[in-house]
């Protein structure tokens, strides 16, 4: 009886440990998924999700670089102050330095402010816009490159840089101000942050950048986070495929 008691005297204790090691073990593990930047999930297996089917078509609003006559589209919801954004904003360069001048991939660009996290960044959606009122096409893309190319990110930009930007990249500044204090782009904004969760199939659980690849035969592949480029590029080679 005695060595018995012994036993539970010290299996109890141990017990104990392994339990509360346990707990901690899975505690890390939660968190820590919670926490996984978007640029980490990579190799992830591609899936085709019903919810993507609510991804508005290409329209004469739109900003596109590349033929949209190409074989492969991408569509990328973006924040201008996301981090993330700016790092898959050059993974997106590379795409299109690849796959755009061939004409085989165009990039079309939605704007995502998710104004939670970075209360300035619908301001700098609508300079977007603005700079592709007075510009057109070309200087909206200009726009994006020096914006990305300047901010901090995570709502550190200093709004006083905007205008900075139109006229650094030969736009008329007054009248882009003017643009800029009429927020008449607000609503399109607006559809295109409504329809970026309608289409994500990972919402509410969501973020920035949120990209999806439409293949020659609509079939659609989503691109969840600022995945690496050869990651990009394997999804791409599906798409063409």
């Amino acid at each position: 009886m005695e060595n018995q008691e012994e036993k539970k005297d010290y299996l109890l204790p141990a017990s104990i440990i392994i339990a509360a090691l346990f707990i901690a073990g899975a505690w890390i593990y939660t968190t820590g998924l919670k926490n996984v930047a978007p640029e980490e999930k990579v190799n992830q297996p591609v899936v085709l999700a019903s919810d993507m089917e609510n991804l508005k078509s290409i329209s004469g609003d739109d900003y596109v670089m590349g033929n949209l006559n190409a074989q492969v589209k991408i569509i990328e919801f973006s924040d201008l102050e996301c981090p993330f954004c700016k790092v898959f904003h050059q993974t997106m360069k590379q795409v299109m330095a690849e796959y755009g001048n061939n004409g085989k991939v165009a990039w079309v660009y939605r704007h995502w402010p998710l104004e939670q996290l970075h209360p300035k960044a619908k301001t700098s959606a609508l300079a977007a816009e603005c700079a592709g009122e007075l510009g057109g096409n070309e200087k909206f893309w200009e726009y994006l490159d020096k914006y990305f190319e300047i901010t901090p990110s995570n709502n550190q930009i200093n709004l006083s840089e905007l205008p900075k930007i139109a006229e650094n990249i030969g736009l008329n500044r007054s009248q882009f101000e003017s643009c800029l204090q009429s927020g008449k782009y607000q609503e399109k904004i607006e559809s295109q942050i409504k329809n970026a969760t309608e289409s994500n199939p990972e919402c509410p659980r969501c973020g920035t950048p949120f990209s999806i690849v439409i293949a020659k035969n609509g079939k659609k592949y989503p691109i969840p986070g600022a995945f690496p480029y050869e990651d990009v590029r394997a999804i791409i080679e599906e798409a063409l495929r």
